[in-house]
């Protein structure tokens, strides 16, 4: 059969090139076309039409000044698609683009899977009526959607979550000698200025070295200007996944990364801090989806604060640095935390997830094929 993937961002691409795996060992007629990345290319054996790098936007500003580069590269794909005649669309995430992307293949009559669904359940629920009218089948990878999404009118399966396998699959090596505290402040620079300063002056206050982990889409100079003096930290890209295994603790920035430091298995407090808008903004959606409560993707699959999140006025040196004490000297604190995150990885599916999710598209396009 033949396969449209289209991913727009770094972590949708190591997604997609583990399906594209996944539905290669499924279907051995397999062909791929897509837009991704380097993981997507590594794993189709192929270029994609389009690099996500070169799509890149980030904010409000960036999308109104990169419009009309946008406009255009959503019709290059519309017109690509209808050129290759694909068996099925695989949407990855992305559902700015993605959504528009389906609206046209619905049309079209092209098959349109979606894999990673959007978050509607914290904000922007008026998707949900583009997902239950232009998807033929959403594909979630979060346990507490499944209760979300029912009732919804959209049809979906949860297949667990990739990130499980993708932990659990890397090549840990240690990326510097001696005890330290891992930093990661986000991958956007407002993300940065707000969470690195007080997370090395809370590392300076435990007398601990800290290792910041750079994000793919940054450079150096981007953390320049909080590191100049700055003796007792280290900036390193390309090893995150090395620099939480090996921590004493994290200090995380919410989002992905949260998840992906429980999966690996060390002790963290999530940090958070934004502009007083966008903090009033978020307060206001957050008290309106009374299901949404907490920022941190392992606290809401479990249902409870397996650990704390430190959120604008809390977040400062003070609280940070107590609660790193408790999580590098309190033996019975990181045990609790340890045992919640066995937890975790068996109610994500404990490995596997895209396999799952490559057997069940390919059952979801077979009978329109016969």
């Amino acid at each position: 059969m033949r396969y449209y993937l289209i991913a727009g961002e770094a972590s949708g691409d190591l997604h997609g090139g583990n399906l594209i795996k996944a539905l290669k060992a499924e279907d051995s007629g397999a062909e791929f076309r897509f837009w991704g990345g380097d993981c997507m290319s590594a794993a189709a054996g192929i270029p994609p039409v389009v690099h996500y790098r070169d799509g890149a936007v980030m904010g409000i500003s960036d999308v109104l000044s990169k419009l009309p580069s946008i406009i255009k590269r959503l019709e290059t794909c519309r017109k690509d698609i209808a050129g290759w005649h694909p068996d099925a669309v695989i949407l990855i995430d992305y559902p700015g683009f993605n959504l528009k992307v389906a609206r046209f293949c619905h049309s079209a009559g092209i098959k349109v899977l979606y894999y990673i669904a959007p978050k509607t359940w914290a904000s922007r629920e008026g998707r949900n009526a583009l997902l239950k009218s232009q998807v033929d089948h959403l594909f979630i990878i979060f346990p507490f959607e499944v209760k979300y999404f029912q009732g919804k009118g959209i049809s979906f399966t949860y297949t667990g979550n990739p990130l499980v396998e993708e932990v659990a699959e890397h090549p840990f090596s240690r990326p510097c000698e001696g005890q330290y505290l891992a930093i990661l402040p986000g991958s956007r620079k407002g993300e940065i200025s707000h969470t690195l300063p007080i997370c090395l002056d809370a590392a300076r206050e435990m007398g601990m070295k800290a290792v910041i982990a750079g994000a793919p889409s940054m450079t150096p100079d981007d953390y320049a200007p909080y590191l100049t003096g700055r003796s007792d930290a280290e900036l390193l890209f390309g090893r995150t996944y090395d620099i939480v295994k090996f921590a004493a603790a994290a200090m995380v920035n919410s989002g992905t990364a949260s998840l992906e430091t429980a999966l690996i298995g060390t002790p963290q407090v999530v940090c958070w801090s934004a502009s007083k808008l966008t903090w009033f903004v978020g307060k206001r959606i957050l008290r309106v989806l009374d299901h949404v409560k907490y920022i941190s993707l392992a606290n809401l699959c479990l249902d409870k604060p397996v650990f704390k999140e430190l959120l604008q006025d809390d977040f400062n040196v003070s609280a940070l640095t107590s609660e790193l004490r408790t999580l590098v000297v309190d033996g019975s604190r990181r045990s609790a935390m340890l045992e919640d995150y066995a937890s975790l990885r068996v109610l994500l599916g404990g490995g596997g997830a895209s396999k799952r999710a490559a057997v069940a598209m390919i059952n979801e396009i077979k009978p329109q094929l016969i």
